[in-house]
């Protein structure tokens, strides 16, 4: 890991801090949600600029894998989350809505880095990478439609334009970058590429932080919502992680394979729902407070199942 790694949710929680802090000041919380979505098209457009989807059929070539991540990830899951959110959001639609938004959609980002922390298969994890980008993209307006529609009523035109806008003009616009600079590998990889990937937690962090401004007051207001959210969000990691640990054995994986198949089951990919509930839900600041919460809670979670795992296998190898 490099310092940003090591640090993002010192930065994240930083991010929060400032927002809440500006947002005291009247000019700041004014004016601040106008940053929220340049910022998140920045932080998205770095995204898909470095996910190379030349390697999508890299995915496919561990057919047992791919279907049993597929399976838990866009089937599993979106009931589970339903579930839990019925069984203890009932009261709180709003964050019922954001908390399914948060997770129907698996990480494409800081899960490989936990995935090396615990010794997994890390190109197996890259290689499923570019599959569960391009499905949450399509189904996330489906499980909108579908789970939070029974909460509240959602159009299907509003959810289209905020796809559009946040999902489907920066993916292409980082690929018609790709496409313009094909010749100009160097600077592509090692410039333009390299500078997203390091600068995407600053863009998020902003985006946080403008987010946290505009609704700060709001927020302090109804601190309640962290605890509120925390059951749900541990039961959710905590199922999961038995499941894949179950099925893991079950199918007779590896210690390395059943780490990645672990680690994208439990990591989210809050910036790309965040992205769309500001600009869908922009009246129900909770939908997107449920999702800026929702990592603060999941990041140290992470970091504590790579040492589980790490664990784990320090016990079977002490067996063997």
């Amino acid at each position: 890991m490099n310092v940003l790694e090591k640090f993002q949710t010192v930065i994240i929680l930083s991010a929060v801090g400032l927002g809440l802090l500006f947002g005291q000041v009247h000019f700041f919380e004014q004016y601040a949600e106008f940053f929220i979505v340049p910022f998140l098209l920045l932080m998205l457009y770095g995204l898909f600029l470095t996910i190379p989807l030349q390697h999508l059929k890299d995915a496919f070539k561990n057919r047992k894998f791919f279907t049993v991540s597929m399976l838990i990830n866009f089937v599993w899951t979106p009931l589970v989350a339903w579930g839990l959110g019925a069984i203890f959001l009932a009261d709180h639609p709003a964050l019922w809505i954001g908390f399914i938004m948060l997770m129907v959609t698996p990480c494409t980002d800081w899960y490989l880095m936990f995935t090396s922390i615990a010794k997994g298969n890390v190109p197996l994890s890259t290689s499923i990478l570019p599959i569960n980008l391009i499905l949450q993209v399509v189904l996330l307006p489906v499980y909108l439609f579908i789970f939070a529609g029974t909460i509240e009523p959602i159009p299907l035109l509003t959810i289209g334009k905020s796809i559009v806008l946040v999902l489907v003009i920066p993916f292409a616009l980082a690929h018609l970058t790709r496409y313009a600079l094909r010749k100009r590998k160097v600077f592509l990889n090692e410039k333009l590429v390299s500078f997203f990937a390091t600068a995407q937690i600053f863009f998020l962090s902003l985006a946080i932080m403008t987010m946290f401004a505009s609704q700060g007051k709001y927020l302090l207001d109804n601190l309640e919502i962290i605890s509120i959210l925390l059951l749900p969000v541990l039961l959710f990691f905590i199922i999961n992680f038995i499941l894949v640990q179950t099925a893991g054995k079950a199918l007779k994986f590896s210690y390395e394979d059943t780490v990645s198949l672990s680690l994208t089951t439990i990591a989210r990919n809050s910036p790309v729902s965040l992205a769309i509930a500001v600009v869908a839900f922009p009246d129900q600041p909770l939908i997107a407070l449920a999702l800026v919460i929702g990592p603060l809670i999941e990041l140290p979670i992470l970091a504590l199942v790579s040492q589980l795992l790490l664990s784990l296998r320090r016990a079977s190898i002490g067996e063997s």
